[in-house]
């Protein structure tokens, strides 16, 4: 019952007609015994049915069309699937998320005003100010980097589901086979049904977007005040470089966290984010984080 509630609650969050598909197709195995695309194909859609039967709640009766799989557990999981439930429609964002969406706006506001960054900036001063006054600035930023690569890293874990993406691709390669076939055997009826799923396929990939999308609004809801801080502490307050000069390849030693290393990027924004993609890499080797479908 448990896997039956979770496959219903995907249907679920893929749209009110996944879930007018599934009862469908139930009303008319129970009616029947077993089920046929010709006895429903009138009420839904092949991308429907096929979606059925990829999530293993139609299961092939061996030449006598198709049978169900834990009726019972479907009966119980309709009872609680609400497709409105998913923050109307809106993919698996909550409002919360859509909140953390509009905190990310305001804080964009800190790149261009420099009092808005001044404000953002102080706040983070009141704790990496200590820190700036005792360590070398360069460490500083490794600290920083260490600390939202670890943050980036634990939120793609814990929000990133890469079942959406895996499902997606798997769609499209099975289109892309059944089109080949279809161009093969010049089967006018069955690319029809191509175009239909494709159709859907790309209104499904809408909900996959924001899916994906939903763990970036809340690492840069954390990382982006670090970086203003960062912004303001070289722009505004005029940090130098203390202790050991840099020293990069081909560039070689540089001493002015502001002078442009490649084109107009400056050192600081360099050195930030080399550290910040290598502590990345670490911590996801580390953590076991897969953030692309197998």
């Amino acid at each position: 019952m448990p896997r039956t509630a979770q496959k219903v609650d995907d249907l679920a969050a893929e749209g009110e007609s996944m879930i007018d598909a599934l009862e469908e197709v139930l009303a008319v195995a129970e009616e029947q015994g077993t089920v046929t695309w010709s006895d429903v194909s009138d009420d839904i859609t092949s991308g429907e049915w096929g979606r059925l039967i990829e999530k293993g709640l139609l299961v092939d009766a061996g030449g006598d069309g198709f049978v169900i799989d834990d009726p019972e557990g479907i009966h119980e999981a309709l009872g609680d699937a609400d497709p409105a439930a998913d923050d109307d429609g809106d993919g698996s964002w909550t409002k919360y998320d859509k909140a953390a969406a509009v905190g990310v706006l305001a804080l964009f506001a800190g790149y261009s005003l420099q009092s808005v960054r001044s404000e953002i900036a102080g706040v983070i001063d009141l704790f990496m100010g200590p820190l700036a006054e005792t360590l070398p600035f360069y460490v500083v930023v490794l600290i920083l980097a260490l600390m939202t690569g670890l943050f980036t890293t634990i939120l793609q874990d814990n929000l990133m589901d890469d079942n959406v993406m895996g499902d997606y691709q798997e769609q499209n390669k099975r289109l892309k086979e059944k089109r080949e076939r279809a161009k093969e055997q010049d089967d006018d009826e069955l690319m029809e049904e191509v175009r239909e799923e494709q159709m859907e396929l790309m209104s499904e990939n809408m909900g996959m977007f924001k899916a994906q999308f939903r763990p970036m609004v809340w690492i840069m809801l954390l990382t982006i005040p670090v970086f203003l801080w960062l912004y303001w502490m070289v722009l505004d307050v005029g940090v130098s470089v203390t202790g050991p000069a840099m020293v990069l390849p081909i560039f070689g030693e540089i001493a002015n966290w502001r002078t442009s290393v490649l084109g107009p990027i400056q050192l600081w924004l360099i050195w930030y984010f080399l550290c910040s993609m290598g502590f990345n890499q670490i911590l996801r080797k580390a953590l076991n984080v897969q953030t692309s479908p197998t």
